[in-house]
This record gives C-alpha cells, structure tokens and sequence, in this order.
C-alpha cells in the first residue's frame, strides 16, 4: 500500500492576508513560487502512481514548480465553497455574526448560490479518497490542493467526520503524508518544508 502526500499550493495574495479563498483563481505570490520550488527536493525521485490536483490555477502551477509532471486536473479537489464569505476574513464575518465557525456552520450561499457544509465539503472527499484507492495499490499518491479541502479529506481518511478537519492546521507550500500502520490509516508527516 502506497502513501498519500498532499501538497498544499504556495502562498496567494489572498492566503497572505487571511481571506476566504475558495473558488477565486488567484495566482501564486513570489513567494508561493519559491515556497513550490523548494518542495521538489521532497519529491523527487518518487515514482507516484496518480498525481492529481485542483483545476484552480494556485495548485495546478505549484505542481508544475514542485516537479509533478503529468498531474491530472481533479474537479472535486477545489477548495471550500466559501459563498457569501468568498474574500473576506473570519475576523471580518465575525462582525456581523458572532461565533461563526466554518467547521460547524458551513457557509451560507453567495450572489450565485454557492456555498458548502462540511458535510458537502466530506463528500467530495470522499470522492477522491474512493478514485485513489486503486492507484495505492500500486504505489504512491500526491494530491496538490487547498487547505481546508485536504484537512477535510485527511479527516476523512482516518475515519472522522469533516468538521474533524478543524484539527489539522495546514501552512501553504508544506507537504503532509498520510500513511498505514498494522493496516489503519495514520499521519505519518504534517505540515513539512524543506
């Protein structure tokens, strides 16, 4: 049984700054380029069975940068649908209502009625967990992704339910391994930089 790396994409403008970025296709910074860059020493040399990532622009180059030849575009590896709360901060929503968490609360549907709960959020990873499976048969995963989408899958593939994603900060540009032991899913890296 393979191992499955999860590569969160480098630093955005918006990522920079604590806004909810969600379905917005922001590029990477410099400094999310260099912070991609400096994750190919980590994986190079590791033949991977299925390397996929989010079709947003921020996962897909940071691949490219971090030497992921030949990542496939996976729709339900984009970020949280972060709705009415796409490009604002907790601190800023926490304004108009108190006590807001998106682990519990979800968020409510946007001018084109978007938005998603934990549980929708679980699902799509659930979803990915399912399409990889038979890829770790063979070997090695990486998905290069979002935070709060891959805190959520992470969750998922330990057994918890989503909002159990809430237990897992994750920084841009890191690198993560999820792993087995005696035949369970465990976290064998978190949160890793060169």
């Amino acid at each position: 049984m393979g191992d499955l790396l999860l590569v969160r994409h480098g630093e955005t403008e918006w990522s920079r700054s604590g806004r909810h970025t969600g379905l917005t296709d922001l590029p990477l910074t410099p400094h999310g380029e260099e912070q991609a860059k400096s994750l190919a020493p980590l994986l190079s040399g590791r033949p991977f069975a299925l390397v996929l990532t989010s079709p947003l622009g921020r996962a897909r180059r940071t691949a490219e940068l971090a030497g992921l030849a030949g990542a496939v575009p996976e729709a339900d590896l984009h970020e949280w649908d972060y709705g009415a709360y796409e490009g604002i901060t907790t601190a800023d929503i926490h304004r108009t209502r108190p006590g807001w968490d998106l682990w519990t609360d979800g968020v409510p549907p946007g001018a084109e009625g978007h938005g998603e709960s934990p549980e929708q959020v679980g699902a799509r990873a659930d979803r990915v967990l399912a399409r990889v499976e038979p890829a770790l048969a063979e070997g090695d995963v990486a998905l290069v992704a979002h935070s709060h989408l891959l805190r959520v899958l992470t969750a998922r593939r330990l057994g918890l339910p989503p909002a159990e994603g809430r237990l897992f900060q994750l920084a841009t540009g890191t690198l993560s391994r999820l792993s087995t032991e005696h035949g369970r899913p465990v976290i064998a890296e978190w949160n890793t930089r060169p």
